[in-house]
């Protein structure tokens, strides 16, 4: 009989695929630099980023707007692409999350079993390998979701391979740019990856011990500026724990919210529409708790686990 602490730990054979992207990322002293790839990095990471964050998690989690099948089916293909598993997957651990939010039951809670755990931990073992489609059934309708979540790594091959051919391409039209099919595959895809996933995981582990707390929720979520600069406005996440259903989730125009800003966008051109926003009460409710309860704070302070 297989005990807790056996699943808990890493399954390295099946692990061997994300390390080696890390590891990937130290041929960048071969690939060299050239500003084409570091125009490529920041593409494949903003992309792939606003697709985790728009549409796994905006979106196919917590439907806080509607879109067409088609511009849902092209976030699920861009999500995929960022090899963080498939829609179903993803979504169906986010919302058992939220329900069980620091407490025992929690898939990746700091303040339960530690940063490591809640950061990377919980990917890497076998526990949480697959995921309670029951949380999901109305996603589980569109044949096409079922077939990414399945197949998750092809997008993301897909993705090395279309990078790899365009910088040989490149290399061959226009030799003056210095790049080649290898230097944009390592920043493009490894280097691109390997940050998607460390800022991606930061929302897990370090929103939940760091940050101001607008909103006295239940959970230990915490609001914070310089995660939100690269999550593109995911940092916000004790707005977001306190109006899960809300699309945008810096409530205030001077939190930034990137990802909140391009579906707006989008929703003028007619892509996405119905973008929920806090109601009333919610605000009403943050500018009273604007100061913090100092009191409050500290005794969470005193439940975060000791290292």
């Amino acid at each position: 009989m297989v005990t807790q602490q056996e699943v808990e730990k890493i399954n390295w054979r099946e692990s061997i695929p994300f390390f080696l992207i890390h590891l990937a990322c130290g041929l960048v002293i071969w690939a060299g630099f050239s500003w084409i790839a570091l125009a490529v990095l920041v593409l494949t990471y903003s992309a792939r980023m606003f697709a985790i964050t728009a549409g796994y998690h905006r979106y196919f989690s917590h439907r806080t707007f509607k879109t067409s099948r088609w511009f849902q089916f092209v976030l699920a293909f861009m999500g995929t692409a960022a090899l963080q598993k498939g829609p179903l997957w993803w979504s169906a651990h986010h919302r058992h999350h939220h329900r069980h939010s620091d407490q025992e039951e929690d898939i990746h809670s700091p303040r339960q079993k530690g940063f490591w755990w809640a950061h990377v931990g919980w990917i890497l073992c076998d526990k949480y390998k697959c995921a309670h489609l029951k949380l999901v059934h109305d996603l589980q309708k569109f044949p096409e979701l079922r077939f990414l979540d399945r197949w998750h790594m092809l997008p993301g091959i897909l993705l090395a391979v279309v990078l790899f051919a365009t910088g040989a391409g490149l290399n061959h039209a226009f030799p003056s740019l210095h790049t080649s099919g290898f230097q944009l595959l390592v920043w493009g895809f490894f280097i691109s990856t390997t940050l998607l996933y460390h800022g991606t995981f930061t929302v897990n582990s370090l929103t939940h011990v760091f940050g101001r707390r607008r909103f006295a929720t239940t959970d230990d979520s915490r609001n914070s500026f310089l995660i939100s600069l690269f999550t593109l406005g995911e940092g916000w996440h004790n707005n977001h724990h306190r109006f899960p259903s809300s699309e945008r989730q810096g409530f205030y125009w001077w939190e930034l919210d990137l990802s909140h800003y391009m579906l707006r966008l989008l929703s003028w051109v007619g892509l996405v529409w119905d973008l929920r926003e806090p109601p009333r009460k919610v605000y009403a409710e943050g500018s009273k708790l604007r100061k913090p309860n100092r009191a409050f704070l500290a005794k969470q302070f005193e439940r975060q686990p000791q290292s």
